[in-house]
């Protein structure tokens, strides 16, 4: 999505990563008045039902958790085509900048 996209109320800032299954995008909510990170499935994954299936998995356990050290979901979406699951935005370092590289694949 490009700087300036609306989807439903949401608009979009700036990319924030990308990795291999979703793109994460900084937005400004519109209806609420808040800035929120956005994960959006790119269109090669939302033709995959499995792939789309395991971004569903991921979005009902991740909402089941609660700590001041992870990202709060605010829901699952759908508009105009795109999946995609609206967060809690954490303004700091990425994780790459915080964890050692000797570490990274523990």
């Amino acid at each position: 999505m490009d700087t300036g996209a609306t989807i439903r109320h949401y608009t979009i800032i700036r990319t924030l990563g990308k990795g291999g299954m979703v793109e994460v995008f900084l937005a400004d909510d519109l209806e609420l008045k808040r800035q929120v990170a956005l994960k959006i499935l790119p269109e090669a994954v939302r033709r995959d039902a499995m792939r789309l299936a395991r971004f569903r998995t991921e979005a009902e356990a991740a909402a089941k958790l609660k700590h001041l050290d992870i990202a709060q979901i605010y829901s699952i979406e759908e508009a105009d085509g795109h999946q995609f699951i609206t967060m809690e935005y954490i303004d700091s370092k990425p994780l790459n900048d915080l964890i050692p590289p000797d570490m990274a694949c523990l």
